[in-house]
């Protein structure tokens, strides 16, 4: 009866470590961004003899129903390090040094300026004025009267 129960035991225990030889099914962890293994987009398809990081050998996939990826792929942008001209575009001439040059262009120049506003009118009264203000005494008889 004890060789049953560990006969049974070895081999519930080592069936685990024998299962890392099947096949896998590959699902990207984001929504829009492939999986590539070996410039093979292996999204949502079945890689066998994958071990990662398992063992110590390097053991080349088996990808079925994967779709091959271009290593330089047409985006349509312009990178002058790659060495080749853009796909569309302005086509650049370079006039010749002797050509017939347009008339030089007339002088422009502009200006701006920026100043207070101007104060108010100023009265004559003080702006403090004392109490009483003396009026000067005169007769109302004529000019030429003097004072007394």
């Amino acid at each position: 009866m004890r060789i049953g129960v560990t006969l049974a035991l070895f081999i519930a225990t080592t069936s685990s470590a024998l299962a890392g030889g099947g096949f896998e099914i590959v699902i990207p962890g984001r929504p829009g961004v492939p999986v590539i293994i070996n410039g093979v987009d292996a999204s949502y398809t079945v890689v066998e003899g994958e071990w990662g990081l398992a063992r110590r050998i390097h053991v080349q996939p088996t990808i079925y129903g994967g779709r091959y990826i271009d290593p330089v792929p047409n985006v349509g942008h312009y990178y002058p390090s790659a060495g080749r001209i853009p796909g569309y575009g302005r086509l650049e001439i370079e006039p010749p040094s002797n050509r017939h040059l347009p008339q030089p262009a007339e002088s422009y120049h502009q200006s701006w300026s920026a100043q207070s506003a101007p104060l108010p009118a100023q009265s004559s009264v003080p702006v403090d004025p004392p109490g009483i203000i003396y009026a000067p005494n005169f007769d109302r008889r004529g000019p030429h009267n003097l004072p007394r």
